[in-house]
C-alpha cells in the first residue's frame, strides 16, 4: 500500500553501464559493433541453413531457431541502450520497461529450453543412430521447437504479470542497462516476496529443466563415446557437442547465477555486467561459435559466397 505521501511511478531512468560521458561513447561503440556481428552473424546462419539442403535435419533446425531467438534477444535491450548513450534522456515509461523485460526473459527461456531440446537431439544422435530419424521426426523437431517457444513466452508473461501487481514509490532510478527482474524489486514498495517464489518456481523450472536435460544427456553421451574404439571415431562424436557444450556453459551458468537467487544478495552496481554475457555476448558468439566448430556450415558459408 502507497503512503499518503508517496506518488505512484510511472517511468524509469536507466543509467546504463557507466555515467561517465567518454566511456559511454567507448561502450556504445563497443556495443554497437557487438550488434551489429550478431544481426550479421545469426542471419548468415538463417542464410545458410535455408539455402544449403544438406543443412536439413535436425540439428541446424534448431540452430536456426536459436539465431532467430538471439537476434531478438539482443534487439529486445542495445538499441534503447544504444540512444541511451547518445541521448540525455534515458527515461523509460512503466509500460516500455514492461514490454523491454518481457520479451527479453521471453528469448532467454526460449534460448535456455532449446539448448536442452539441441541437447537431447545430440543424445539421440550419439547414443541411438539406428532410431534417430524416429527420435527425431519432423513433427518431433517441429514440437520440441514449438513447446519451447510457448513455454519461454508463457514464463516469461507470468513474471510481467507478477511485476504489474507492485508499487513503485520511492526511487525511479534504475543502474542498469535495460529493464530487469531483479532491479525493478529492488525498487518496488510492495511485498516482492510472491515475485521471487514465482522466479524460482517458473523460472527456475524453466532454466533448471533444460539444465538437467542436458546434463543427463551429456552424461549418456560421454558414455556412448568412450565406448568408441577408434580415437578417430571419438573425436568425431565429441566434435558434433563441442558447440553446443560451449554455448550451454556461458548461457546456464550466469542465467542461474543473475536470476535463482535471493533478491537481498543482488547488488545494481556490481551484477549489471553479467546480462551482457547471456544477453549479448551469447547471442554475438553463438553463430560464431557454430561455424567455426563445424564443418557443414562453413562449406554452406563458401558456397554463399562463391555463387555471389
Amino acid at each position: 500500500m502507497q503512503g499518503k505521501n508517496e506518488t505512484a511511478i510511472t517511468e524509469f531512468i536507466l543509467l546504463g553501464l557507466s555515467s561517465d560521458p567518454v566511456a559511454q561513447m567507448l561502450l556504445f561503440t563497443l556495443f554497437l559493433i557487438l550488434y551489429l556481428v550478431a544481426l550479421v552473424g545469426n542471419g548468415l546462419i538463417l542464410l545458410a541453413i535455408s539455402l544449403d539442403k544438406r543443412l536439413h535435419n535436425p540439428m541446424y533446425f534448431f540452430l536456426g531457431n536459436l539465431s532467430v531467438v538471439d537476434i531478438g534477444y539482443t534487439t529486445s535491450t542495445v538499441p534503447k541502450m544504444l540512444m541511451n548513450y547518445l541521448s540525455q534522456d534515458k527515461r523509460i515509461s512503466l509500460a516500455g520497461c514492461l514490454s523491454q523485460m518481457y520479451f527479453f526473459i521471453s528469448f532467454g527461456g526460449i534460448e535456455c529450453l532449446l539448448l536442452g531440446v539441441m541437447a537431447y537431439d545430440r543424445y539421440a544422435a550419439i547414443c541411438h543412430p539406428l532410431h534417430y530419424n524416429i527420435l527425431m521426426s519432423p513433427k518431433i523437431c517441429a514440437s520440441l521447437a514449438g513447446a519451447s517457444w510457448i513455454l519461454g513466452l508463457s514464463n516469461s508473461g507470468v513474471h510481467a504479470g507478477m511485476i504489474t501487481r507492485l508499487s513503485f514509490c520511492r526511487d525511479n532510478v534504475i543502474q542498469h542497462f535495460f529493464c530487469d527482474v531483479p532491479p525493478l524489486l529492488q525498487l518496488s514498495c510492495s511485498d516482492t516476496l510472491p515475485n521471487q517464489i514465482c522466479i524460482f518456481v517458473v523460472g527456475g523450472t524453466v532454466v533448471m529443466g533444460p539444465f538437467l536435460v542436458t546434463l543427463v544427456s551429456y552424461v549418456y553421451i560421454v558414455v556412448a563415446i568412450l565406448r568408441i574404439r577408434t580415437k578417430e571415431g571419438r573425436c568425431k562424436a565429441f566434435s558434433t557437442c563441442a558447440s553446443h557444450l560451449a554455448v550451454v556453459n556461458i548461457c546456464f551458468n550466469t542465467i542461474l547465477f543473475t536470476y535463482l537467487r535471493p533478491n537481498s544478495t543482488y547488488s545494481q552496481e556490481q551484477d549489471r555486467v553479467l546480462p551482457v554475457l547471456y544477453g549479448i555476448l551469447t547471442p554475438m558468439l553463438n553463430p560464431i561459435i557454430y561455424s567455426l566448430r563445424n564443418k557443414d556450415v562453413k562449406e554452406a558459408f563458401w558456397k554463399i559466397l562463391g555463387e555471389k
